[in-house]
């Protein structure tokens, strides 16, 4: 209740209205919308943008100004214009549409920056245990959370594959922003995500397969199977643009001048560009058409870049353009959607609320250190391994979003695995940036110890 007259100073003044027009918020939803009804229907699709852009930049150069990660003050601009603060702009709408291709141009990029032997060799041996325990550990968590609470079976699952998840793009984000991408424990960390990724969206396939079939034995056999071919024939895509591109690269004297030829001929501006934008699309089409995150394929598609085939200089300048557009418009406008997709006012379980972000944190990370332990990383790469995997983000919202519009979870549900993936975004790249500078610590010392 909010009785008497607030205090003559200006901000308990500020803070007596906001707490006030919360709580009506609470008790009558339809106020809120009456409220700023001017505000949400004035302005124009290009004044939220603008709005949006300008306060993300600006957060995001405060963010690097203090040594920290733009996509920090990025998400913390979100969460200022939303629902939450001020209420600006009170969801992504057509905004959605640009984070979507940020996430898209995000992964292109990182892509690019990754060969396709250092990938397989991440995954080789002993280090498939740091993807399959960074992913069973969280999962079983957040089993046993529904089981617990008594949610039903495909709630349970849900919640588990949201709190097993690594956003691939976000950690890319965050390697990008530390200048570790290329580092053995950053290549653990980005080929653990990737096979999060899709061993999270298999299992996603499978239940919303099974769950519109009639469930019996014969038809979830069916569902496991179908999903699992469409993983297969994605995988044999893969292998054989792989293997032919391989094979191109051993006449490379042959492709080079009619490629140059070829882009000669063409009379439109930034062709190389275009042709390259193009190659990863195909990619990712493949695998929205197979069921598929579009994530997925374009970063396999952006590895399979035949790269020996243009110019050094073109490619890098295609490298540059990417750059430019991604970090200077697309991917800030990606993570301030993601601040905007939260509302303080759902939280009402704060003891589920608790649980959940205890058990994302605690078990990702505990996940990612006992499988860089078991495949033979010191206790502060393993450490570092399991910081990395912790971050969730566009991934994990993406299937709290399905689970939403299949009904299988509630809003005030919805609303904590969004707080949870902000706060894994927001924290990770604090604890990642430590763990790294953990690791330059223990090299330095035994450095030390040997000369």
């Amino acid at each position: 209740m909010f009785i008497g007259q607030p205090d003559a100073c200006p901000v308990a003044t500020f803070l007596f209205w906001y707490r006030k027009t919360k709580y009506l918020c609470r008790q009558k939803p339809g106020i809120q919308l009456r409220m700023f009804h001017l505000v949400h229907y004035q302005l124009p699709f290009i004044v939220n943008l603008l709005v949006l852009l300008l306060a993300a930049k600006f957060l995001g150069e405060l963010a690097e100004r203090l040594g920290q990660p733009s996509m920090i003050g990025e998400v913390i601009a979100g969460v200022i214009l939303g629902p939450s603060i001020l209420n600006i702009i009170s969801g992504p709408g057509e905004i959605k549409v640009i984070a979507e291709l940020g996430v898209f141009m995000l992964i292109v990029l990182a892509g690019m920056e990754i060969e396709v032997e250092e990938i397989r060799n991440s995954i080789r041996g002993r280090n498939i245990w740091i993807a399959l325990l960074g992913f069973i550990v969280p999962m079983a968590s957040g089993i046993a959370i529904g089981l617990i609470f008594h949610f039903s079976n495909t709630f349970t699952i849900f919640l588990g594959l949201c709190i097993a998840i690594t956003a691939l793009p976000v950690s890319i984000r965050i390697l990008m922003d530390l200048g570790k991408l290329k580092t053995s424990v950053g290549q653990r960390i980005i080929s653990a995500a990737i096979f999060n990724d899709i061993v999270a969206l298999l299992i996603l396939g499978i239940i919303l397969d099974f769950n519109d079939a009639t469930k019996n034995i014969r038809d979830l056999t069916f569902s496991i199977l179908f999903t699992t071919g469409k993983v297969a024939i994605f995988t044999l895509v893969l292998v054989t643009a792989y293997h032919f591109f391989k094979l191109a690269k051993r006449k490379v004297n042959v492709i080079n001048p009619r490629m140059h030829k070829f882009l000669l001929y063409l009379r439109g501006k930034e062709s190389v560009f275009a042709l390259v934008i193009l190659f990863v699309l195909i990619f990712s089409s493949i695998a929205e058409l197979l069921g598929l995150h579009f994530v997925v394929g374009a970063f396999f598609g952006a590895i399979l870049i035949p790269r020996s085939m243009f110019a050094n200089r073109d490619f890098e300048k295609v490298q540059r353009s990417i750059s430019g557009i991604t970090m200077g418009f697309l991917a800030p406008v990606f993570f301030a959607t993601m601040g905007i997709s939260f509302d303080f006012c759902a939280l009402n379980d704060v003891l589920l609320l608790v649980v959940v972000l205890f058990a994302s944190f605690f078990s990702k990370i505990f996940g990612g250190y006992l499988g860089g332990r078991v495949a033979g990383f010191s206790n502060a790469k393993s450490l570092t391994i399991g910081l990395g995997l912790n971050a969730r983000g566009i991934m994990e919202l993406v299937i709290a979003n399905i689970a939403l519009a299949k009904g299988f979870i509630d809003v005030p549900v919805f609303s904590i695995l969004v707080l949870m993936a902000l706060l894994t975004t927001i924290l990770t790249p604090f604890l990642l940036k430590e763990g790294f500078r953990l690791i330059d610590k223990k090299a330095g010392s035994n450095l030390n110890t040997y000369t």
